[in-house]
């Protein structure tokens, strides 16, 4: 027996041995597959090729309306107020009668005058007379050649008096007609400035305002363009891309606060020449017509400025996203993890958003999964192809 006891401790430790061993694989093949249940899932997403197409782009700006014509009603000769014939803010016709001046005071001014024309073509007919009695008298030598030529003289004195008092008249009958106001445009006008009964000074210095009309049909569109701008504007007429809107009348769209499309059309008519050295811009005019009103002087709006064609990347507006600094589309890579690129946003066109810059044509672009919030840069997806379709219409917004 005492033998054998060194065999069987040799055999109880190396049983102890391969037990320990047993056990610590046991232990690493649970956490393997711990780890395996543990790792996250590849998200599905939908990825897709941007859509390339040919497409018109507009610059959008902000701007106001402004009224082609603008005239402040001030009175050409003095007189009380006896009369206002017009409703305030209401529209007026050229040639609407809208104040009237004592008359009085003018029409006793063309009464005068009419008797100083008529005095003078007395004048002038007793010197034809007395001239013409003259005549023989010269001839037989009984009057004087002196006293002939002082007749002929005094007759044309006397029509020279004539035509003054007829200027005379023409001036008094005048300062009648301006006693009465009337509308020099078609146009809105403002409330009245002055009432009945009030003294107002007329003239062209120092004239009392009475009213102001503005007209509404057509409208001016003002907006400012940056230097950028300009800039751009300009390369692209030399390069014959697009025709500088100071030679052509480039079209351009309107979208008012309440406005969600582009509904209101028309075309560019003036760009200053010079730019404005506090603000750095320049200012641009467009006109529209506005027949049923709906513009109004002083109202702010969005334009949208027809500034070439080019080929461009169209993605759903969906695709985007915003990031402190930039806007953003998630793209995944050839090893399928998502990938944050920033990118600048041009226009809406068939109800997808231009791209102008950040993307390429293979490029696959997550248009459907980006909702998710477990979807991030860095994150393993499985992507599904898709594609990017315009809408049905062809209305450029």
């Amino acid at each position: 027996m005492t033998v054998f006891k060194p065999l069987r401790r040799a055999l109880s430790l190396r049983a102890i041995m391969l037990s320990a061993a047993l056990l610590i694989a046991s232990t690493v093949g649970d956490a393997t597959d711990a780890g395996a249940q543990d790792a996250p899932p590849a998200f599905p997403v939908t990825v897709a090729t941007p859509l390339l197409k040919h497409i018109k782009t507009w610059d959008e700006y902000s701007g106001r309306f402004e009224a082609v014509a603008r005239v402040e009603l001030r009175p050409r000769v003095s007189g009380y107020v006896e009369e206002v014939n017009f409703k305030e803010g209401s529209d007026v016709k050229e040639g609407d009668l809208l104040f009237t001046l004592d008359k009085r005071p003018f029409q006793i001014a063309v009464e005068a005058a009419k008797a100083e024309v008529a005095r003078a073509h007395a004048q002038v007919e007793f010197a034809k007379a007395d001239l013409a009695r003259a005549a023989p008298l010269v001839e037989s030598k009984a009057l004087s050649e002196q006293v002939y030529e002082q007749r002929k003289s005094t007759l044309g004195v006397a029509q020279a008096q004539v035509m003054a008092a007829a200027a005379q008249l023409k001036s008094a009958e005048l300062n009648l007609e301006w006693a009465e106001v009337r509308a020099p445009i078609s146009g809105r006008i403002s409330d009245k400035k002055i009432d009945v009964g009030n003294l107002v000074i007329g003239g062209q210095v120092n004239a009392t305002l009475m009213a102001t009309i503005v007209s509404l049909d057509p409208i001016h569109f003002i907006f400012d363009a940056s230097e950028a701008d300009y800039l751009r504007y300009t390369r692209l007429n030399n390069s014959g891309q697009r025709t500088s809107s100071r030679t052509a009348a480039n079209p351009v769209r309107i979208k008012l606060a309440d406005e969600d499309d582009w509904s209101h059309e028309g075309t560019m008519d003036f760009v200053d020449n010079a730019f404005n050295e506090h603000s750095g811009t320049l200012r641009g005019r467009a006109v529209l017509s506005n027949k049923d009103g709906l513009f109004s002087p002083g109202i702010f709006a969005r334009m949208a400025l027809y500034a070439g064609d080019i080929d461009a990347f169209l993605i759903p507006d969906t695709a985007i996203l915003s990031d402190q600094a930039h806007k953003i589309v998630y793209t995944v890579s050839a090893d399928d993890v998502v990938v944050a690129t920033p990118v600048t946003l041009g226009q809406m066109y068939e109800g997808l958003r231009v791209i102008k810059t950040g993307l390429k044509a293979d490029d696959r672009v997550v248009i459907q999964g980006v909702a998710n919030p477990a979807i991030r840069p860095g994150t393993k997806v499985a992507p599904t192809k898709g594609v990017i379709k315009a809408a049905d219409k062809t209305a450029q917004n």
